[in-house]
This record gives structure tokens, C-alpha cells and sequence, in this order.
């Protein structure tokens, strides 16, 4: 079988080293920060850049592109000189997004910060809406699922799809789901029944249409832990036969998958992504795991 699956790839280099790291990794799908993801100054994108950018991407066969949001942005802040801050550069993201021929931008919520729930995912609502209000938008907002750790918010289906019906024009915002984060949450993923109840309760709250990404990646932290640690595909809590029917089910076989695991150098991407692509083809994918499970999760 085969699959869509890519990794987030680190823009060290600039954007046009980017594409040749994806494409020297086999990527058929990818995902960059357009910026440092935890502030400061972003670098200009020049139509020349982007220009280039989009066709050598194209050229090499890498679809969708996803833009990940700096996590410095907090779209559910109760503080208003924060949130304006945080919308401001939401928009600044989101056009870099659009010039860059981005399909996607990946959106973290943010956190009430002790101000309810309810009031949170009204201001991240208000402040996506903002963001599309008086454009023609070519790139989608994602809405990213959390482990629920604090006073995050999307740690279930139903914030998440309170989040997308609050926005007027809803038909360009969908949701990236990361199996890591579903599995803190709560979300037993890693059983076989246990995964058709996710996609079910997703499909009822949400709908299976508005799913376009999967972030895939194993969890260093044991089920329903609240706590976001990525860890390697097989390596971690999930394991590798639930990871097989992700990446086989024939509910989620058209969505792209990408890999946040964790890397050091382009080997631990190279390993990560051959597992997937071994359990796609119906294989363990244990074949040149390095380090077993044992030694990885201590």
C-alpha cells in the first residue's frame, strides 16, 4: 500500500534547503515553520524566493505543503494585549502561508489560562475568523488536537469542532490529528477497537471530511497521561502494530501522514520513515530499528 508521508523538516539553510532535505528523504508530503517557532523576527519571503520555493517543491513531487504556526501564538489568551499580539502574528503567519502556496497551516488553540474553556474557544473562534475575514483564502487553517496537559484547550473532538462551527467561513478551516496527543488524551488508539471508536466519535463530533493531516508519532508517556512527549514510530507507548492500522485503515488511507519525531540528524528521519513505509506494506516494521524498544524508552 502506499501511503503519503513526509516529515517536519528543519528550514536550517533556508527554505530551498528544506525541499532538498524532503526530497533526499523520499517525502512525498512535508511540513516547515516558516519562521523560529518561538519568536523574533521573521525572515522576509521575497517573491522570488517563494516563486522558486513552490516549484522546486512541486517539482519534486511533494503534496500537500503544511506551515506550522510559532508556538508563541496564543489564540485563546483571556489577557486582550496578548491576543491582539497573538492574532496579529496569526496573520502574519497565515499570509507567509499563502505566499509560500501552502496548503495548510497547522494551529495550536492555546491555553484559557484559568478563564473557562468556554471563553477560550470563543477567542480562538474570534481570532480565526479575523484571520479570514476579507480574503480569498488558498491555504486551509488546521486545527491541531493536544494532550490536555494544563489549561490547554482541543484535547477533545467536541472543543475542537465548537472551535470550526464558530467561524463563519468554516469550509476553509479542518483538523490535523497527532496520535501522540490523541493518546495522552485519552483516545485508545493503540487497540483495535479502541481506533474504531476514535474515528467514530471524530466522525460524530467533527466529521472525517475535515480531517486532512495526520501528525504521526509514537508517545514517550503511557496512556491518558496528559503530557505531549513524541517519541519513534514503534519505540514508544503506542507501538508498532497499532501503527500498522493507522497507516492501513481504509478510513484515513487519503490522508497525508508527517512524522514529528524526535531527530538529531537525518538518520533518525531515515529510520522513522522506513518503519512507516514497512507497516504500510503490511510488514512489522521492525527491520533496522537500531536501539530496541527497551533501551529507547529509558
Amino acid at each position: 500500500m502506499s501511503i503519503n508521508v513526509g516529515v517536519h523538516v528543519p528550514i536550517a539553510g533556508g527554505l530551498l534547503e528544506a525541499v532538498t532535505r524532503a526530497k533526499r528523504l523520499s517525502c512525498t508530503t512535508m511540513q516547515i515553520f516558516s519562521r523560529s517557532p518561538r519568536g523574533g523576527a521573521a525572515p522576509a519571503i521575497s517573491p522570488e524566493l517563494a516563486g522558486r520555493f513552490d516549484a522546486q517543491r512541486r517539482a519534486s513531487g511533494i503534496e500537500p505543503l503544511a506551515v506550522h504556526g510559532p508556538y508563541i501564538i496564543n489564540l485563546a489568551s483571556p489577557e486582550s494585549a496578548m491576543w491582539k499580539r497573538s492574532v496579529a502574528l496569526y496573520r502574519e503567519e497565515y499570509a507567509r502561508a499563502a505566499v509560500l502556496g501552502a496548503q495548510y497551516l497547522v494551529t495550536h488553540v492555546g491555553s484559557h489560562r484559568g478563564q473557562g474553556e468556554a471563553r477560550g474557544l470563543s477567542r480562538v473562534a474570534e481570532a480565526v475568523s479575523r484571520t479570514l475575514e476579507g480574503t480569498a483564502p488558498t491555504t486551509m487553517i488546521l486545527l491541531e488536537n493536544t494532550a490536555g496537559s494544563g489549561q490547554g484547550l482541543g484535547y477533545t473532538f467536541e472543543q475542537l469542532a465548537a472551535i470550526r462551527e464558530a467561524v463563519p467561513a468554516k469550509a476553509h478551516v479542518g483538523i490535523c490529528l497527532d496520535t501522540a496527543h490523541l493518546f495522552a488524551a485519552g483516545y485508545p488508539i493503540h487497540t483495535e477497537e479502541g481506533l474504531e471508536q476514535t474515528l467514530t466519535a471524530f466522525d460524530r463530533a467533527v466529521g472525517l471530511a475535515h480531517l486532512r493531516l495526520i501528525h504521526l508519532n509514537d508517545s514517550k508517556v503511557p496512556f491518558n497521561s496528559r503530557v505531549d512527549r513524541h517519541w519513534h514510530i514503534g519505540e514508544g507507548h503506542i507501538g508498532r502494530e497499532p501503527f500498522r492500522r493507522i497507516v492501513t485503515h481504509p478510513r484515513l488511507r487519503a490522508i497525508p501522514f508527517i512524522l514529528e519525531t524526535p531527530k538529531t540528524t537525518e538518520r533518525e528521519d531515515r529510520r522513522n520513515l522506513a518503519t512507516v513505509r514497512r507497516l504500510a506494506r503490511g510488514g512489522d516494521g521492525s527491520r533496522g530499528r537500531g536501539l530496541a524498544r527497551a533501551s529507547r524508552m529509558t
